[in-house]
This record gives C-alpha cells, structure tokens and sequence, in this order.
C-alpha cells in the first residue's frame, strides 16, 4: 500500500469516548512503546474495530486492581491501518509496566492476538498504522525518537515475536528502504573518554559513542537535553551513576564510569549495540 502521509486517525469523541483523557497531563515522553494484546483476537470486519477499542477501555475502568482512569493506551491501531486516540497526546500511559516507565513512554497497542491464537501477524496496513501513531505522538505529543516495545525494560513477551521483530528494526513502512544499523558503542573508547574528560585531569578524547550514550541516558530521563554535547563531563558522569543504580549497582560499583553490564542494558532499552 502506498506511504500515507496524513494518518488516519479516529479521535476519541468520534467514536463515542469523553473528547478529553482524565489521565495525567505530560509535556513529553523519550518515545514510544508498542504493545499487542497478548490474548486471543480474530480479524474483523472494519466497522467493528471501534467497537472492540471500546470494550478494551470498558475493561480497563472495570479493573479495580490497576485502578485506570481510561484506557491505558495513548493509541490502539487495528488491522486495517486506523489509529484510534486512546489517553491521546500528552496523557500519561498506563500501560508500561511502572510508574517510572509510564512517565518515560507513550504506548501504542495493536490489535494482534498472542501467537496461535488469530490474528498473530500484523498485515503491513497495521504497520503503516502503528508508524502513523508513533509519528503522531511525536508531533502532537512531543514523543521523542525511541521506539521500543513493551518487553524492553519490562518483563513481558508484549509485544509478541512478530511485532517486536518489525520494532528491533526501526519500525519501518513496509516497502520502505531499511533504516540505517543500529550505532555501535565501543566500551573501551567509552571509558577511554570517560577518564579523559578534563574535571579528571586527562586531555579530552573525541570519541562519537559518547554522544550515543548522552543521547540514551536523556532518552531515559536522566541527563537534560542541553547536556547531549559528547563530553563525558560531570553531569553525564552523575547520569550514568543514577542508570547503574537503576540497574542494581551500589557504593563504588555506581561510579558513573560505564561496564559492560549495564551498557548492555542501556543499549538494548535505547538501541545500540555494545563491543568491546
């Protein structure tokens, strides 16, 4: 199908939603998380997808235990390519897995069903829906330019195989030119970088990973955007320190100076590939 350039979007009060989300307002997010249904779901007909979008949010206000205000999508995509505004632009997701990772992302949702269990494989319209969602909260919303899925950073198999293959390589249209490879950051340079930075004494080392990595601690809400300058300075220090902490690391082992372990994670939440 040919690359749509207006998305085609159904906002909430045309399919019959309050106009506006109760959820809480959010100047921005680092980017987007795409989820599946991970339950059963059989193709339909086009003119019954909205009333599927709608019994998902009458579920979600059922549901005590989580305690949603709306439905916790920001979007819900269906088979056919429209994207359906759920909490919408600039309203807190609900459905990323924590608190943390609500404020961090919006989330788009596909109507795919769990492996064997119907419409397990997204057909390219949907594809193009969820990209025109992605692209949508990026202007209306201020999204930033990761896209991940549901299960990076969250222990879940959403967004199911087939979706979260398209999403490890950039979320393309389909029929559209491959994106570029994902960046590689080689560690030794990094740390080779990181010790040179001039508040340490050494003499600066120009090294491009270093702004990689900036990017993706700001990406995680850790270093302001003005600090993505690729000097491995003070404040990218203190944000590498606040991410080793988010991975479990304590006292001397959170020195702000990058190991493997934890760019690898970092890499694998925001995108690039790690050597050494």
């Amino acid at each position: 199908m040919p690359w749509r350039r207006t998305v085609d979007l159904v906002r909430r009060s045309q399919y019959g939603l309050p106009a506006t989300s109760q959820a809480a307002y959010i100047a921005s997010t680092g980017g987007v998380k795409v989820h599946y249904l991970g339950s059963e779901y059989s193709s339909r007909r086009h003119d019954l997808c909205d009333d599927y979008v709608r019994a998902i949010r009458a579920s979600h206000l059922a549901n005590a235990v989580e305690g949603y205000v709306d439905i916790a999508y920001n979007a819900v995509v269906c088979e056919h390519g429209t994207v359906y505004e759920g909490r919408g632009p600039h309203r807190r997701t609900g459905a990323n897995g924590t608190a943390a990772l609500n404020n961090k992302d919006y989330s788009v949702c596909a109507l795919v069903a769990k492996a064997g269990g119907g419409l397990d494989t997204p057909p390219d319209a949907q594809l193009h829906g969820v990209r025109d969602a992605i692209e949508w909260l990026r202007s209306a919303g201020a999204a930033g330019d990761y896209i991940g899925g549901h299960r990076d950073g969250h222990a879940t198999t959403c967004p199911g195989a087939p979706l979260y293959d398209w999403v490890k390589r950039g979320a393309p249209r389909p029929g559209a030119t491959p994106p570029p490879a994902r960046p590689v950051v080689d560690l030794s340079r990094l740390i080779s970088a990181a010790y040179a930075d001039p508040p340490r004494g050494g003499t600066p080392v120009s090294y491009g990973g270093v702004r990689t990595v900036e990017a993706a601690l700001h990406g995680e809400g850790l270093l302001g955007a003005s600090l993505v300058d690729g000097h491995f300075g003070t404040s990218t220090i203190t944000a590498y320190r606040a991410w080793q902490k988010r991975c479990g690391y304590s006292g001397a082992d959170a020195d702000g100076i990058p190991g493997k372990t934890s760019l690898t994670r970092l890499g694998q939440a925001r995108g690039f590939t790690v050597i050494d």
